[in-house]
This record gives structure tokens, sequence and C-alpha cells, in this order.
């Protein structure tokens, strides 16, 4: 009997609440159940601790993680357990604006995501904040949406991130946007290990 294999679609997971990479990372966890090659790409992400990060080694090589941004200082202690994200925003360009080594990366991730689309080398592909890369100009819309319509049919795309561009959500199979309703941090209860990251 042949494995009908219904791949090809581009998702997006967009909108201000929390949920959008936890989506597209529990697609990717399911995905690795049925034997798919899934690979995040991160934007906006790099050298920081995850829990996500750990599954991937657990799960390679079906599951693989790439990072494309700036760094946190304390991130192999956040791994160990020693210490929790303090929210010092080093690591986003939000608090500080995007610089050079921030466009740099953005463009490392978006020829990663160029190479595995010209390779085939997955079936699932996540762009991860994409949609902030995309905000603060890091990539532009027009590579984006030439990257989408250069993915293998068989291929399925997911991109997530606030602010997601019209162009994109048209050209998307399935979009859902996170709607905030409540969220702890109104409480002053910050990131959580295990949770949000």
């Amino acid at each position: 009997m042949q494995i009908i294999k219904e791949f090809g679609l581009v998702q997006v997971y967009t909108g201000e609440g929390k949920g959008k990479t936890t989506a597209a990372l529990g697609l990717a966890v399911r995905a690795v159940g049925h034997g798919f090659r899934v690979h995040v790409i991160q934007f906006m992400k790099g050298r920081c601790y995850a829990g996500e990060l750990t599954v991937a080694n657990r799960l390679a090589p079906l599951l693989t993680i790439s990072q494309f941004g700036r760094g946190c200082k304390i991130a192999a202690l956040i791994r160990q357990g020693y210490k929790k994200c303090t929210g010092c925003g080093e690591c986003f360009v939000k608090d500080r604006g995007p610089d050079k080594e921030d466009l740099e990366h953005a463009q490392l991730g978006l020829q990663e995501a160029l190479d595995f689309i010209n390779d085939g080398a997955c079936d699932v592909l996540i762009l991860d904040e994409i949609g902030n890369a995309l905000r603060y100009r890091l990539v532009t819309t027009k590579q984006v949406v030439d990257l989408i319509k250069s993915k293998p049919h068989n291929m399925e795309l997911i991109l997530t991130g606030r602010g997601i561009p019209e162009e994109i959500i048209e050209l998307a199979d399935l979009v859902t946007e996170m709607k905030a309703v409540k969220h702890p941090f109104k409480k002053g209860i910050t990131s959580r290990r295990g949770i949000e990251y």
C-alpha cells in the first residue's frame, strides 16, 4: 500500500497572542511522529536557550533547529536551571532597534531556508519569527514571497510571527491569528522555563 503525502501547504501563525511558536513546534513534533523530516529556522533567536533545542537533539535527525539572531549571555545557566530568563532584552531587537549584525543574521537565516528549499532537504520547513524579521526590515516581503513561490510542491511551509504582511497572508493556505485575551505577564509573571522557553 502506498502512503499518500498531502504535504505542500503554506501555514501562517500570527497575531498578538501567545502560541505562534508553540503551535508550530507542536506541528513539528507531530510530523516527526509520522517519520517526516522537519527543519526549524528561528529568526531573531540566537545562541539562546529554549526547551525545543533539547528536544531537537533527542529527535535528530528528523527534527533540526537553526537559530539566527543575537545570543543570551546566560543561556548556559538557564539551560542548567541555575538562572531564568530575566527579560533583559539583549537578545531582542525591539528594545534597541536593529543593527547590521541583526540584518546579517536574518539574511543568513533566509539563505538557509532557500538552501533547504532548493535541496528539498526536509518535508516541513518552519520559519519561526519571520514576522518579526519582516517587521524590523531584516528581510523583505518580496524575499519571503519569492521563497514561498519557490518551495517544492510537496514541502509544507510554516511561518510564524506578529504582523505577517497581507501579501503573504494571500499566498497562505491556512492562517491562524492568535488573539491576546489574558496573559500572566499582566500579573508580573515573567517567562517561565518549560512554558515560554
